[in-house]
């Protein structure tokens, strides 16, 4: 997203000098079944800005799982998390070269699609997070380890090309297998960050409709109004008579006061991307 005052050189160099681009990182938190989408735009990187956010998390609360792709730059740095990396982001890159190897990618998509099957299955049934993770250590566990017996058995006997693109598929699965495979070990843990990608959809189409901010204080509007909206539409209440009602009861003795301990503070599961 273009910021009209970053182009000012003396402007930006006091907000990240090294840095020249302008990110927006998606953050969706997830407390039962309440969804709250958060829109940071700036200089800073999606694990900084989550650093900034768990800052303000409940002290005494446990780690959160934190769903994101293995992009370095999403890791906050200062705080622990339990992380958890996107199986769709590894699934992804055999999608994309399925025309080159077909037996190969069909042999991983196959698999996959049997443990998003349970897993969808899972929802279906309304299992907790605990009885989630009992069924898909029964039904997916066994697959997966198929799986990464089969990926080893491939790049250790030299039945692929390391550096093709295939073996970059399997490689990038393999490295990060314990990450990918949380959702084995940790009750409710995601298999992907699916929710985030569909949430920077929102943050698309503000740039594709405004073009660019004038400052940083409109940024910081616009991330607000991005965030309310998406909010509203992940909790299936009408965005535009949520905004009405602010405005018809705002600083009146009928707003409700904000609650002791917020979603915020006791989110167990963060899923970003930047």
């Amino acid at each position: 997203m273009k910021i009209l005052a970053f182009c000012n050189k003396d402007e930006a160099a006091v907000d990240k000098p090294e840095r020249t681009g302008v990110f927006t990182s998606g953050i969706v938190s997830i407390l039962e079944d309440h969804r709250i989408a958060l829109f940071f735009t700036g200089r800073q990187h999606a694990g900084e800005n989550l650093t900034d956010l768990l800052k303000r998390r409940a002290s005494g609360l446990g780690k959160p799982i934190q769903m994101c792709d293995a992009l370095s730059r999403n890791m906050p740095e200062e705080l622990k998390t339990i992380v958890s990396n996107c199986l769709t982001h590894g699934r992804r890159r055999f999608v994309e070269i399925a025309v080159n190897f077909p037996d190969a990618c069909l042999t991983v998509l196959d698999i996959l699609k049997d443990v998003y099957t349970n897993d969808a299955e899972a929802v279906r049934q309304g299992l907790t997070d605990d009885q989630r993770l009992h069924w898909h250590q029964e039904q997916s566990g066994p697959k997966m380890m198929e799986l990464k017996a089969w990926l080893t058995e491939q790049i250790e006997q030299h039945k692929v090309e390391p550096n093709s693109t295939l073996g970059e598929a399997m490689g990038y699965m393999l490295r990060h297998w314990e990450k990918l495979t949380l959702f084995l070990r940790e009750p409710g843990a995601p298999l992907d960050n699916n929710i985030c990608e569909r949430a920077l959809k929102k943050a698309i189409l503000h740039r594709k409709n405004a073009y660019f901010y004038k400052t940083q204080n409109g940024v910081r509007v616009g991330d607000l109004f991005m965030s309310i909206i998406h909010t509203c539409e992940m909790n299936k209440v009408n965005p535009f008579d949520y905004l009405t009602q602010l405005q018809k009861h705002a600083q009146t003795a009928d707003t409700p006061k904000p609650p002791h301990q917020s979603l915020l503070a006791g989110c167990r599961g963060i899923i970003s991307k930047r």
